[in-house]
């Protein structure tokens, strides 16, 4: 098992602390200008069990171990009362998510959707969503022309998730449009 030494911990790296997995979101390392001081390492991370973001300072020379963590694709299944279910891609076993690590992921999936599910020791612990999903307009009120003071002239839209976003005025229902899973913005039509 490799260690990860704490000053080389940066932006992105992932590693273990307390059988936790965690991702750092910012490092920040300060040298004292007094012989014989320690340097420390500020670190700001995410405990990916709990979505959880703290901040903590650490010795130089301390280490963490590197996580067993990998991402597998995964295709989405269904949710029911257990959790949301996701077939692993690999292995063909059926994984399963809570609601509270799946949280708004739901606003764009539908059955078949491809996904990235990250497993901590074997068991799956979150999910990463493509950066854009292809989703149908179920309900919008027609285009009326001439309502274009303001430009970019735009409606809501639900889609067929239950997500609401605001479209141009000629997208109609039944068609599938690009949906930002970053921004939950319209990225176009599909």
């Amino acid at each position: 098992m490799q260690l990860i030494d704490a000053i080389n911990v940066k932006k992105r790296t992932l590693f273990e602390l307390d059988n936790t997995p965690f991702s750092c979101l910012e490092a920040e390392v300060n040298t004292p200008t007094a012989r014989g001081g320690q340097t420390l390492v500020r670190l700001k991370m995410r405990n990916l069990l709990t979505n959880a973001v703290f901040e903590r300072t650490f010795k130089a020379s301390d280490k963490f171990r590197e996580p067993d963590l990998q991402m597998v694709p995964a295709s989405y299944l269904y949710s029911d009362g257990d959790g949301s279910h996701f077939l692993d891609q690999e292995s063909y076993e059926t994984l399963t998510l809570s609601e509270e690590v799946i949280g708004n992921a739901l606003d764009f999936l539908i059955g078949g959707t491809l996904v990235e599910l990250l497993k901590y020791n074997g068991n799956p612990i979150g999910l990463e969503l493509p950066t854009f999903v292809e989703l149908e307009v179920a309900s919008t009120e027609p285009g009326v022309k001439g309502d274009s003071s303001s430009g970019t002239v735009t409606k809501p839209a639900t889609l067929e998730t239950g997500l609401e976003i605001r479209v141009p005025l000629f997208i109609k229902v039944g068609e599938k449009v690009k949906v930002s899973t970053e921004t939950r913005g319209f990225g176009g039509r599909a």
